[in-house]
Parts: C-alpha cells; sequence; structure tokens
C-alpha cells in the first residue's frame, strides 16, 4: 500500500479545457487491463517536455524530441504501458512511428504533431497492430473529464493511480492545472519523470513554456528516487491549451508568479506520489540538506542519502543505525567537507554533530523517529547557504520480490 496516499475522486480532478482523454485496453501485453491512452489537443495549444538522460533511451523518447524540436503544433499524444519499447533498434522506432502515423490519421494530421510514450518491459517488440486495434474505442472515449481513467491507464507496477488538480483565479480569470503521473519503480529521474503529464488551460508562450518545464521537473521529479535507477523512458510533458483566457508572454506578466508556483505545487504532489508507491515502500522520507556550497552539492549528498541501500533497509527496519547515513554523507563526493561542521537530525532529535555523535542523543528517540511512516532527514553542510530537498523510500522484502516476478 502506499505510504499516506490515496488517488483524487473523479471529480477532484478538474477537465482542462482544450484537452481531451480516451483509454481502451488492448491487450499490448495483458488483458483485461487499460493499457492504451489517447490525448486529443485542440488547435493553439503549446506543448513542452523533458525526458531521461539514459544513453539507451526508447525509441518513442527519440521520437518525442524529434517532434518537438520541428517546431509544428502537437495535436494529439499516444500512451502505452505494458511494454516499453526500448532497447528495441531500428523496428522499435519504426513501430513508434507507426504508431505517430495511426493516430495522425484520426486526426487529419502529420505524424510528426504526435507525441508517443511506452512505459513496461524492455527489450520486448512493441504490438503495433494491437495499438492500432484499440485507437477507435480511445477514440471514442475521448472527454475532457476523462482525467481519473487516464491516470489508470497509464499504471504498470503502480498499486495506485497518481492525478492531481488545482484551481486559481488569476485577473479575474480561472485557471485549471491538472496531471497525472505514472511509476513506482525504476526511478531516478534525470530531467523528468517516469511518465507524467500535466495540461493548463492558461495561455503560456512556447519559450516560457520550455523553461517551466525544466525549472518544475527540477524542483520536482528530478528530487525523487525509488532506487537510484534512471529509466530508458522518463518523460514528462506540459500542455498550454490558452482557453482560460488568461495569457502569459514573459516572466513579468501579472499572475505568473502565482501560476508557475500552482504548477510547480502539482509537480511536486504528482512526484511524491511515486515514491509513496515505491515499489515495496513502507515509509516516506524527506531527505533535507541545506549549508551547502550550491544546490548541486546539496542535491548529491541528499541523494547518497536516499540511493543507499544500507540506510534504505535501516528505514525499513526501524533501525536508527545513523552511522549509514554519515556514511552516505561522506562518499557523497565533497573532497574537501569539514566533517566537524556537519549535524544531522532525524525530524527535530540532533543525532550527530562535531564529527560523530551528539552529546544529547538518545537511542530511544531516534527508534520513536524511525518508527513512523514518513521521516525527514536534515543535514547541515556548514559551509554554504544553499539547501535542496530529495525524496525517496525504504527497501522492503516486497521490492525484490515485486522486480523478481516484474515478468511474470
Amino acid at each position: 500500500m502506499p505510504v499516506n496516499y490515496a488517488t483524487p475522486a473523479a471529480d477532484q480532478l478538474f477537465p482542462v479545457a482544450g484537452v481531451r482523454l480516451g483509454v481502451a485496453e488492448a491487450e499490448i501485453r495483458k488483458k483485461n487491463r487499460r493499457d492504451l491512452t489517447l490525448v486529443a489537443l485542440d488547435a493553439g495549444c503549446t506543448v513542452a517536455g523533458v525526458f531521461t538522460q539514459n544513453r539507451f533511451c526508447a525509441a518513442p523518447v527519440q521520437l518525442c524530441r524529434q517532434h518537438l524540436a520541428n517546431g509544428k503544433e502537437i495535436r494529439a499524444l499516444v500512451i502505452n504501458t505494458g511494454i516499453a519499447n526500448a532497447g528495441t533498434g531500428g523496428p522499435g522506432r519504426q513501430a513508434a512511428q507507426a504508431s505517430c502515423e495511426a493516430v495522425a490519421g484520426l486526426f487529419d494530421v502529420a505524424a510528426d504533431q504526435v507525441l508517443p510514450f511506452s512505459t513496461g518491459v524492455i527489450l520486448e517488440p512493441l504490438p503495433v497492430d494491437r495499438i492500432k486495434a484499440g485507437l477507435p474505442a480511445a477514440l471514442v472515449d475521448l472527454k475532457a473529464d476523462n482525467w481519473y481513467a487516464a491516470a489508470h491507464g497509464i499504471m504498470t507496477t503502480d498499486t495506485v493511480a497518481k492525478a492531481a488538480s488545482r484551481r486559481l483565479q488569476v485577473a479575474g480569470k480561472t485557471v485549471t492545472i491538472t496531471g497525472v503521473s505514472k511509476g513506482a519503480g525504476m526511478i531516478k529521474p534525470n530531467m523528468a519523470t517516469m511518465l507524467g503529464f500535466l495540461a493548463t488551460d492558461a495561455g503560456i508562450a512556447q519559450p516560457l513554456l520550455d523553461q517551466l518545464v525544466k525549472e518544475a521537473a527540477d524542483a520536482s521529479f528530478n528530487c525523487i528516487t525509488v532506487d537510484g535507477d534512471t529509466s530508458t523512458n522518463d518523460s514528462y510533458v506540459m500542455i498550454a491549451s490558452g482557453q482560460s483566457g488568461a495569457s502569459f508572454a514573459s516572466e513579468a506578466d501579472a499572475g505568473w508568479v502565482e501560476v508557475k508556483a500552482a504548477i510547480i505545487a502539482v509537480s511536486v504532489e504528482l512526484a511524491q506520489a511515486i515514491v509513496r508507491d515505491g515499489e515495496g515502500a513502507t515509509k516516506f522520507i524527506t531527505v533535507a540538506v541545506e549549508g551547502g556550497k550550491s544546490i548541486a552539492e546539496c542535491r548529491q549528498v541528499g541523494y547518497a542519502i536516499g540511493h543507499s541501500p544500507l540506510v534504505k533497509t535501516a528505514f525499513f527496519a526501524s533501525d536508527p543505525n545513523l552511522g549509514r547515513i554519515l556514511a552516505a554523507v561522506g562518499y557523497a563526493g565533497i573532497g574537501d567537507l569539514d566533517v566537524d561542521g556537519v549535524r544531522v537530525w532525524l525530524d527535530d532529535v540532533l543525532v550527530a554533530e562535531n564529527g560523530g555523535r551528539a552529546a544529547v542523543y538518545k537511542e530511544e528517540d531516534g527508534a520513536r523517529v524511525m518508527a513512523q511512516a514518513e521521516i525527514t532527514v536534515r543535514v547541515d553542510l556548514g559551509r554554504g547557504a544553499a539547501a535542496a530537498k530529495v525524496y525517496t523510500c525504504d527497501f522492503s522484502y516486497d521490492y525484490v520480490k515485486i522486480n523478481a516476478d516484474y515478468r511474470s
């Protein structure tokens, strides 16, 4: 079960004018599951995305980058689960292209106005014929208030669907923001998440949206880790339809600060939901690193703690074996770190300072915090003013079971 997370109800996910979603069962890998999602965009939408930095990136990621770079107006997205279409070489690229062509035919647009996304098993060929056969049902299902179904339609090993929505008033206009994400394992994004899609009816100029999607990813999806593995298919896409009447061309425009903050807040909620539903997770852990010389340095330490199997298994056992945290700080790669200036807390409990165990620390206090479902590890590096957060989870027996059985 996810840690303190439940999928919002369907009526809590607000439709975004200009965006319609349809879901179908295409039997891409398994029967009787929603595994094909079609997203139709009205003319006038701007679209931006960030993608995995894994060099073995999947065929749909390669095609998405190309289509966005072409500069044409994006009119549709097609998303399949079950098969990742990664590690499939030339045939995989042809399959992704064929999927785009099939969708383009439905909307009478060019193939490079369609963005394809896949998630699932790597090294397996994508059954394009099943996608083509499932598209008519997804087309019939298209509607603006279908975010709840879409959140379920993009799941793989997720135990719950992940979605978030906001509405805010800007200069007399109501701006809506709704998004979905998926992911539970192979989570250590680099410029994106596993799969994430966010739409708003605000109008956002292309250069501003290109900048925003990167900033939002850095504040959210680039701050999470379940197991330290960067997927081949990570993609995070933003859509701005402009149909609310609120429009933004630059950061100086009135209301932009509020809209940007709301979009980032939705991104953070979607990213944290992935960690809360991490494969086998029983605890949600925030690693807050401060006192660094740079944000990158703070994040480096945060990831060292968040990636450590020894730290993560200690959290699962509720064992305040805090030397594992200190070891991770020490091997994070800061060559001139003065360990005597480092302080570490579990929630409000000071556990380490002056190069060792804090004089005020008591084992029972550490054990009390470690038993909680949500824990904050705070590290002060004592060498600057920068700060960053990383969100992670524990490692349980079930993580091994889930990944051992993944292809069965």
